[in-house]
């Protein structure tokens, strides 16, 4: 069973989409700020994180996974934010700001969702 973790300081959020892909037969994993997240990704090795932007502080997600490529870890990435409406600014995956595999604003449909995890949890 692929497992994936969740790192989100919303906790409705993390709960409606932990309920979503444990129906789909994944292990989820739950971190509510980027130190929870960065000690279960070093402890319990999941095969995707999915990533909010905004949490205790508005870039938690950008740093998390900047350290992440910092560290030689290639796990996929999925960032689903609310950012740009917050903000007003747009963002996408990058190599150096956003190094992420998907970028996302939310919402996000159920579908999109599903057919992003798949794409990279075989």
């Amino acid at each position: 069973m692929a497992k994936i973790l969740l790192v989100d300081d919303d906790k409705d959020f993390v709960e409606i989409n932990k309920i979503l892909l444990e129906k789909e037969g994944y292990e989820i994993l739950v971190g509510y700020n980027p130190t929870e997240g960065h000690k279960l990704l070093n402890s319990k090795k999941p095969d995707l994180l999915i990533l909010d932007v905004m949490m205790v502080e508005p870039d938690d997600g950008f740093a998390m996974a900047q350290k992440i490529r910092r560290e030689k870890n290639n796990i996929p990435i999925i960032m689903l934010t609310s950012v740009a409406k917050v903000t007003g600014m747009k963002f996408d995956k990058d190599e150096e700001m956003v190094p992420v595999n998907e970028f996302f604003e939310k919402p996000l449909s159920r579908d999109k969702l599903l057919k992003a995890v798949k794409k990279y949890v075989k």
